[in-house]
């Protein structure tokens, strides 16, 4: 059976030849790296994860979390490699080396989490969510926060988490009920339960730091009351060293539908009155600060679905392969004709195409998007980092909720392609399907991302992100236009470019009107149009890359991958974009039947 891997030339295409990303190197902040040094420290990621993090899929799996007395034990599996993950300081390779990384831009960072989070994002949930709690107390902490804090979540000494949910505030954050009173000594008692809480108790690490979102005694209802307060497992003290255990207990762990390896617990504070924390930042400013972590755990998110779909493919691909079922359609009708391996299927070809473009195009959005961050923090021109956040912020939910999306149906797709034997345990890719579905539902759900790129996104600065968004996709089928085997997609991707514009007008124009709710009801339809000609922007400009490359005399070895890309767009836009411009026909209608429907007429 084949191993998992994200396959490395596409990621290598993606870094090196689509992006360019090596020329960062020639940036002060990155100038002790070099393609080469680039190059090495990604294949180390892989190599790493193929050896050490892969054998632990579907040991993980089964082995799951144990939780006893408020303990919880990870899967026995998982202990080497954390402890090697640690040592490798592959906790927060994006931060500087003094702090505990490896100091790499965004775009190597999220090469370098494809493999790390791809081969098991169980595992891979012990030790991503420190950086975001460090990050946090890295901007609105306190000298001294950051000194007792910073350096041991960077370099996974100590892990994170980030306890937002409550059994009556789920989405609605505003309705949390965990209450924070000052003390005498500055700190706070805070008393309340959160749910769903990733890795909110384990024994991988001597301490867990956890960013609590509450309200102080006294301060406003909603969002505009919240505040956030670091509350270790274990105090530490103002020499650094650990303390007394702290009154935050865990109560159960969840039984998921997937990632059993990971530990989604239930937490309470206080039930002794004695939970101390740790105001970060101002008080009543939490969900400013959260949402530091929040997107920054959307991107992770955007990028675990899609890999989930890499993985799921290269089984998928390997397998149809293999496996010999049925004779070649020129051959049906002679019974001693040999069977064939299934790929020579015409519908498992078009099964295998359409998963290899989604992947192929999930990718090069989650690295374009990490580089847009990158440029965000290194261009020149104020203007220009300005034009790179806006970007970041716009693609920020149609990454994470799109990624999902399609994520989880092409891992659907790769489980189709096997046929009965993928709803087996015998193969991974029905363990792939489980785990990749929550990817739609945490971090904020499909409904929630759609509303924020309609209600706050797509008009940014007065429209002009989403305008330079439209202008860098035409700059693409521009491009494609100057190749002769290109420019039937690109005249068909033009006419889809100016859809997209009009129908986002449409879109916003109702929101703002008597009929916003009809406009929400749309948001999700929308995201997903978005998204699609997304896909089809990131394929055309592999397209045009890689029939450059071609032009100008590609390797031998390199010939059939770079065909690969032209057909790869070429599919999505013939075959794909047509029913994009359906949805868009849809969106445009308005349809209301979705408000318009009495309670009583939905039956039940």
């Amino acid at each position: 059976m084949a191993q998992y891997v994200a396959e490395k030339r596409d990621v290598d295409f993606v870094l090196f030849e689509q992006l360019e990303a090596q020329k960062m190197a020639e940036l002060e902040k990155f100038q002790d790296f070099n393609q080469k040094s680039f190059e090495m420290i990604v294949s180390e990621a892989r190599n790493f994860a193929l050896k050490e993090i892969l054998p632990t899929y579907s040991e993980g799996d089964r082995q799951g979390v144990k939780f006893e007395n408020g303990n919880v034990r990870p899967p026995e599996c998982f202990r080497r490699p954390f402890e090697l993950f640690r040592e490798g300081e592959w906790g927060a390779v994006a931060e500087e080396p003094e702090l505990g990384g490896q100091g790499l831009p965004h775009t190597f960072a999220t090469a370098v989490s494809e493999f790390l989070i791809g081969t098991n994002f169980s595992f891979a949930s012990y030790t991503m969510l420190g950086h975001g709690t460090g990050k946090m107390i890295e901007l609105y902490g306190t000298e001294k926060q950051k000194k007792l804090f910073l350096k041991n979540l960077y370099a996974l000494k100590w892990a994170g988490t980030m306890l937002l949910t409550e059994p009556n505030a789920g989405s609605d954050v505003g309705n949390l009920e965990t209450t924070a009173v000052l003390n005498d000594d500055g700190t706070y008692s805070l008393t309340g339960n959160k749910i769903f809480i990733t890795s909110g108790e384990h024994d991988l690490t001597e301490n867990i730091i956890h960013p609590v979102l509450a309200r102080i005694e006294g301060e406003p209802k909603g969002t505009k009351g919240i505040s956030i307060f670091i509350v270790p497992k274990i105090w530490v003290n103002d020499d650094g060293s650990l303390g007394e255990r702290n009154d935050i207990v865990c109560t159960g762990v969840e039984e998921k539908m997937g990632l059993h390896g990971s530990a989604t617990c239930s937490m309470s504070m206080g039930s002794k009155g004695k939970c101390r924390g740790l105001l970060l930042g101002e008080k009543n400013k939490g969900m400013k600060i959260m949402f530091t972590m929040m997107n920054e755990a959307r991107l992770g998110v955007g990028l675990q679905a899609f890999s989930h779909a890499s993985a799921a493919y290269l089984y998928a691909l390997n397998y149809a392969k293999e496996r010999l079922q049925g004779r070649s359609l020129e051959n049906m009708s002679d019974h001693s004709a040999p069977p064939v391996a299934i790929i020579n299927h015409p519908d498992v070809r078009r099964m295998l195409l359409e998963i290899k473009a989604y992947v192929e195009g999930m990718r090069s959005f989650t690295y374009y998007t990490a580089n847009c961050f990158d440029q965000a923090e290194t261009a020149e021109k104020e203007e220009d980092r300005e034009l790179a956040q806006g970007m970041a912020d716009l693609l920020t939910p149609v990454l994470k909720t799109y990624n999902s999306i399609k994520g989880f149906d092409m891992c659907v797709k790769a489980l189709q392609v096997y046929g009965g034997a993928g709803y087996t345990r015998d193969y991974p890719v029905e363990q792939i399907v489980r785990d990749c579905k929550i990817t739609s539902i945490y971090e904020g759900t499909d409904g929630i991302q759609a509303m924020d790129l309609l209600g706050r996104k797509i008009g940014m600065k007065n429209g002009k992100v989403f305008m330079n968004f439209i202008e860098a996709m035409q700059q693409s089928v521009n491009k494609a236009k100057n190749f002769d085997a290109l420019l039937s997609i690109a005249k068909s991707m033009e006419d889809a470019v100016k859809r997209l514009g009009d129908v986002a007008m449409h879109m916003g124009k109702t929101a703002m009107s008597s009929d916003f709710k009809v406009a929400f009801a749309h948001s999700v339809p929308f995201l997903e149009v978005v998204g699609d000609m997304v896909m089809a922007w990131m394929l055309i400009w592999r397209a045009g890359v890689a029939e450059s490359a071609l032009k100008n005399g590609a390797k031998k070895k390199d010939v059939s991958f770079y065909e690969g890309q032209i057909k790869s767009a070429e599919f999505f836009i013939n075959n794909l974009i047509p029913i994009t411009l359906g949805k868009i026909d849809s969106i445009e209608k308005s349809g209301n039947a979705a408000i318009e429907i009495s309670l009583e007429a939905f039956g039940g």
